[in-house]
């Protein structure tokens, strides 16, 4: 067992940044090793995009689940790249919905077989390890539990608990 192993939920964080870091380059490398320019941060707003015509970046980044500032630097980033286009909404000037320009569209489709190759080499590689096959379920339960309580009030609480007198009752 590794010193992360070890140390149980007081490195949960760093064991999943290092996790999805070690994933994330593999599946840049797939990309690149396909002739393809695209980074492996750009899939959810090429999926969603992929599956809507135009969304705002409001959508976005409510979909995406980061801060409204991070959708729209991504968004940014993109446009530089000439990969997506953002036009002010007709019925709601202060909204900007963001497309696939016709570069992007040509590059959805060539990271579309990406996907699926993705999909089902994780999944071969998963299926013969029942522990495995729980990551997704385990990492969902785990999100959930988050959403639903404030861990940084949880931990103060028990610190005020341990910390209070004995007979102080």
């Amino acid at each position: 067992m590794n010193l992360y192993q070890s140390l149980g939920y007081l490195v949960l964080g760093s064991r999943l940044r290092r996790l999805s870091e070690a994933f994330l380059a593999e599946i840049n490398k797939a990309y690149q090793n396909a002739g393809i320019d695209f980074d492996a941060s750009w899939f959810p707003v090429f999926y969603l995009l992929s599956k809507n015509d135009a969304l705002s970046i409001k959508e976005l980044s409510e979909q995406i689940e980061v801060s409204h500032p991070a959708a729209s630097q991504l968004i940014t980033n993109l446009k530089k790249r000439n990969l997506v286009t953002s036009d002010t909404c007709s019925d709601d000037g202060r909204r900007q919905l963001v497309t696939l320009t016709d570069s992007g569209r040509e590059l959805l489709a060539q990271i579309i077989p990406i996907w699926d190759a993705i999909s089902e080499t994780m999944t071969r590689l998963v299926e013969d390890d029942e522990t495995a096959m729980q990551l997704l379920p385990a990492i969902t339960a785990i999100e959930n539990a988050f959403r639903q309580t404030k861990l940084a009030d949880n931990i103060v609480e028990k610190l005020n608990t341990n910390l209070k007198p004995a007979g102080n009752d």
